[in-house]
């Protein structure tokens, strides 16, 4: 018995280690770290107040979320490694581009800091909600995250290129919600953590 609980832990710390176990990196997960690469450089330049170098390389690493998601479905290596770190690429470049985001046009987003505070109350919510069941991120890419991804990329290259737009933060906040909100009922519905979770109608229809 004591051999197979350290059989177990071997085997759970072997599954950890190889999220970063470079040797068996595909093209997808080396985009997805070159994203996570890319986060220090953002955070640099926005302290030496280089907007446009940051709303460059702010674009780049948007580009690189698109590019490894794509390569990893169509050239058929989707995994779960890939997914964790999409996943956190994804976070760390959030996170950059809200810091950005307030330290380049501050004024405009503290007019908004209610809705701001909505969503990012929601999320904090769903990110406890989701390691204290899975001990891990949601992480399910699902079809509304890569929306929201997506819709957030260009706001924030229309930001800094053209300035604020009302509108389409207003829709970045609506779609973000919704996105949340489907991932916490996710985290209810899914006793054990997937990937790749087209949303909750797909869940639901797998389920009858």
């Amino acid at each position: 018995m004591p051999h197979l609980v350290q059989h177990k832990k071997n085997k759970m710390v072997k599954k950890k280690v190889a999220f970063f176990n470079f040797k068996e990196y595909n093209v997808a997960d080396w985009i997805s770290f070159f994203r996570i690469v890319l986060t220090p450089f953002l955070f640099l330049f926005i302290f030496l107040n280089e907007k446009f170098m940051f709303a460059v390389l702010l674009i780049i690493s948007f580009i690189s979320d698109a590019l490894d998601g794509f390569l990893a479905r169509r050239l058929k290596i989707v995994s779960e490694r890939g997914a964790f770190l999409d996943s956190f690429g994804d976070i760390l470049l959030l996170i950059a581009a809200i810091f950005g985001a307030f330290w380049f046009e501050g004024d405009v987003f503290l007019k908004n800091k209610v809705l701001l505070l909505i969503v990012f109350s929601l999320f904090i919510f769903l990110g406890v909600f989701a390691y204290i069941k899975y001990k891990r991120l949601s992480s399910f890419h699902t079809y509304l995250a890569k929306i929201i991804f997506v819709l957030i990329g260009f706001f924030f290259s229309y930001l800094f290129f053209f300035g604020f737009n009302q509108w389409f933060f207003n829709l970045i906040i609506i779609v973000g919600i919704i996105e949340i909100l489907e991932e916490i009922v996710l985290v209810f519905l899914l006793p054990k953590h997937k990937s790749n979770v087209k949303g909750i109608y797909w869940v639901l229809k797998k389920s009858k």
